[in-house]
């Protein structure tokens, strides 16, 4: 059955991306799987372990602490998640969802969002995961690999949120933004919602009858307004969106290679980074 696949961790985004799940379930009339992953660590590493340089019994001594200190962990950690589904639970149950299944997973967090999503309508991801809630000058490690192998559409949430108002919709023409456009025109998932669409990128007939082409499609069920301005798409796209009240930020995502954008960047990696509001992101 499809749902909304929530993945939660331990960090400050878990409450936003229930909230912006249970918007989600709520437009989409679908159940929330709720996903939490432990990541499984090497214990030896995790303590520096430098005892090959001292005495065999030594060793053995500290080989053995080491095996209580990780079955300890994998215990509080067990722990933690079961506390960390249970809230998170019950604020979706809070927000109007009804039918919720809580899933705590361990090992590699990319292979368990990529493996639980074959169902999945929608995946929610915070920004920033715990070990760098904080760096607001990043974005999470794991949302490049999640977006770049996932064929579903991420949504990626700020650290606060309020209920979706309207859709600023980033559109170059490519062909995950027509995909996003396509989605855009077909879901209840955005029923209503005024669409903004913006084009950065010079004035030209090319450039006008492309974005009148895609508002035209957005017309019959949206409130449409359009703007074409020349100019870097960070800066212009979040421009919009900063006076955009209720915003949130859809376009098409990583339209080059990997290598590509190692050498000349990435703007849906610039986009998540510097905007503060929800961003979802369409293969």
């Amino acid at each position: 059955m499809q749902h909304i696949l929530a993945c939660i961790d331990a960090s400050a985004y878990a409450n936003s991306v229930c909230d912006l799940a249970a918007w989600a379930s709520r437009r989409l009339q679908l159940p929330v799987e709720l996903l939490h992953v432990v990541q499984r660590r090497d214990a030896v590493a995790a303590r520096h372990d430098l005892s090959g340089a001292i005495g065999l019994g030594v060793k053995t001594n500290l080989m053995e602490e080491l095996v209580q200190l990780e079955e300890s962990d994998a215990k509080l950690q067990v722990e933690r998640g079961r506390v960390l589904l249970a809230a998170a639970k019950q604020r979706l149950q809070e927000g109007g969802v009804d039918q919720v299944r809580s899933l705590h997973r361990h090992g590699g967090i990319v292979e368990t969002i990529l493996e639980r999503e074959a169902d999945a309508r929608v995946v929610v991801i915070g920004k920033r995961g715990a070990g760098h809630e904080f760096a607001s000058d990043h974005i999470g490690s794991k949302i490049e690999r999640v977006v770049r192998a996932s064929d579903r559409p991420i949504l990626i949430a700020s650290r606060a949120v309020s209920e979706p108002g309207a859709i600023v919709f980033a559109f170059d023409a490519s062909k995950s933004a027509n995909r996003a456009l396509e989605r855009l025109v077909n879901s209840p998932l955005f029923t209503g919602l005024p669409v903004h669409i913006v084009m950065a990128d010079s004035e030209n007939a090319v450039h006008r009858q492309a974005l009148d082409d895609a508002a035209g499609q957005l017309r019959d069920s949206h409130e449409v307004r359009t703007t074409l301005r020349q100019g870097k798409p960070e800066t212009v796209i979040a421009d919009i969106v900063d006076q955009t009240p209720g915003a949130m930020l859809m376009m098409g995502a990583y339209g080059h290679s990997p290598l590509r954008t190692l050498i000349v960047g990435s703007t849906t990696t610039a986009m998540i980074r510097t905007v503060h509001v929800p961003v979802l992101l369409v293969r």
